[in-house]
């Protein structure tokens, strides 16, 4: 199954919802984001530079960082701007539909690893990470994409500096020779194609960071509130919109997945949301990746079926039945709906 194209240059395409049952996104499978035309690094020469507020400062070969303890993780890797098409009036970006999202096993070391054999100073307050990746953001304006982290998630045993993803090399595509992942924040936090790591003793300003990627205009929300942490959301990733299905019992299947706690419940409507059913909640892979969750229906009459699911985390967040705007399209985490045909 092939991804779904959304803008070829520069390249961003959709996981197929289909594949969002899995429990792992296949690399082939797996959204890709990209913000401007992607680098192509040799690895055999490659260097990760690492410098600012730290005793040591050096420019680190892949070899050298790949020597450093090695540790694997699961995670579920969203972005920011999945679920946009939804919104109206419309904004700008990416037109997402849901399947911007995808769940892959990432082999590589703690970053913390790196930033111990460098000597951190006490002095430090965020760790900035800049990608081979650079363009235009305004005439004249040339910028690369960086992206800070507070210290603490930086020094976070899962905060990984990535070199393998499902048992692989990294692709071009998900940021080879080497990328960051930071589980349970949206996948703007990943930066990939890392060159550089400088650690800083005031926050970090930049496009990416204060322009882009913040909260603007949205009820309830602080303004200029950065996205962080992904907001909980369910899936449907089958039956697929527009199925025509025969009378009788039907699976209902998807995942769903929070990044402020685990998932509690999901629950399917199959009336347009007049009437809601608890589904039956798999076993996720690991504590930073989506939960399988499924619901069997038995549809006794034909005509058109509004299908919908939402998902509670263990934080009570819930996801609202009518989007929730904002000028830059971040965060909609609107109630899934899928429509299908009972003949």
């Amino acid at each position: 199954m092939k991804l779904v194209t959304i803008e070829e240059r520069p390249f961003n395409a959709e996981t197929p919802l289909a594949e969002m049952a899995r429990e792992i996104t296949p690399t082939a499978n797996f959204y890709v984001r990209s913000h401007f035309d992607m680098p192509r690094l040799d690895a055999a020469g490659h260097h990760l530079s690492v410098e600012g507020a730290i005793e040591r400062p050096r420019a680190w070969s892949l070899s050298e960082v790949r020597s450093l303890p090695r540790h694997t993780i699961t995670a579920t890797l969203e972005c920011a701007g999945n679920g946009r098409t939804r919104l109206e009036p419309p904004v700008p970006g990416v037109r997402w539909g849901f399947g911007a999202a995808g769940t892959a096993s990432f082999a590589g070391t703690s970053l913390h690893h790196l930033l111990d054999g460098s000597g951190v100073r006490g002095s430090a307050v965020e760790a900035l990470f800049v990608g081979a990746d650079r363009g235009a953001v305004a005439p004249g304006r040339i910028v690369a994409f960086e992206r800070s982290l507070p210290m603490e998630l930086a020094r976070h045993p899962d905060t990984l500096l990535a070199w393998e993803m499902n048992g692989e090399p990294l692709t071009v595509e998900h940021g080879a020779p080497l990328r960051l992942v930071v589980p349970r924040w949206y996948a703007v936090a990943s930066v990939k194609w890392l060159t550089q790591v400088r650690l800083l003793e005031i926050p970090f300003s930049g496009h990416f960071q204060d322009e882009k990627y913040v909260y603007e205009r949205e009820h309830g929300t602080p303004e200029k509130t950065p996205v962080s942490t992904m907001r909980v959301r369910a899936v449907i990733a089958r039956p697929a919109e527009g199925t025509r299905l025969p009378r009788g019992v039907t699976e209902i299947a998807g995942t769903a997945w929070s990044g402020d706690g685990r998932v509690e419940r999901v629950e399917v409507s199959v009336d347009g949301g007049k009437s809601w059913c608890e589904a039956a909640l798999g076993r996720a892979v690991s504590e930073h990746a989506w939960v399988p969750w499924k619901l069997s229906w038995n549809f006794t009459a034909p005509g058109h079926c509004l299908l919908m699911a939402r998902a509670t985390d263990a934080s009570g967040q819930g996801q609202p039945m009518e989007s929730s705007w904002n000028a830059q399209g971040y965060g909609n985490n609107v109630v899934h709906q899928v429509r299908v045909e009972i003949l």
